[in-house]
């Protein structure tokens, strides 16, 4: 094999993952076929399955690679010596400008509105995405902890509650359609919001545990 049959391959199957996109934000999951997107690429189903061997591993593909273009937050430096104040804000800004993009909630629409009928989707959605952001989350928040920044507690239910509370807002009323999407200013406005609450409840000084 030449070097340069590697590279086709390459723009050959990202030719395929952006036919899929289209056609799955078009038709929806349950309704795009892979006839249908060899159709679109002009060639056959038989080499489509070359490069995929089904519907789902070619979603997965398109949801892999929305990820990697537009996951701000799973590149963020978290640094473990900074204010935890200051970098939760980056992190809260950083989550909220990832998930409003309009690709995103595209595919966020996409997938709870089938995963009814295709429970893998939010599987799947889950796994490539949110959970690699919770698992980040978690541990920073885990270190934050073991240095005495933040109490003692399950650092991985602290994520949960973090990102959450950032989520409150602007996201869940874009991705049901109540609105354009916020701006900078509000999305910040929500998301010191979301660091003064999570840290009432996660400051080192806090003796009390929650019940």
């Amino acid at each position: 094999m030449t070097g340069k049959e590697p590279d086709r391959r390459k723009t050959r199957r990202r030719a395929i993952v952006a036919a899929a996109h289209k056609a799955f934000m078009r038709d929806g999951y349950g309704h795009t076929t892979m006839s249908g997107i060899a159709a679109d690429l002009g060639g056959s189903k038989t080499t489509l399955w070359t490069y995929f061997r089904s519907k789902q591993e070619l979603f997965a593909a398109v949801v892999d690679e929305q990820v990697e273009r537009y996951g701000e937050a799973l590149r963020l430096e978290l640094p473990d010596d900074g204010d935890p104040a200051e970098t939760l804000q980056a992190l809260g800004m950083s989550i909220l400008t990832t998930i409003l993009r309009p690709q995103i909630i595209a595919l966020h629409r996409i997938v709870v509105g089938e995963t009814g009928r295709f429970p893998e989707l939010g599987q799947m959605l889950w796994d490539r995405g949110a959970e690699r952001g919770h698992r980040r989350t978690e541990a920073w928040l885990l270190r934050q902890m073991e240095q005495g920044r933040l109490r003692t507690a399950d650092a991985g239910i602290a994520a949960y509650h973090f990102i959450g509370l950032c989520q409150s807002g602007s996201f869940y009323r874009h991705l049901l359609g109540g609105g354009p999407r916020a701006d900078q200013s509000v999305i910040a406005g929500e998301v010191r919001l979301a660091v003064q609450a999570f840290l009432r409840a996660y400051r080192a000084d806090l003796t009390e545990k929650p019940g």
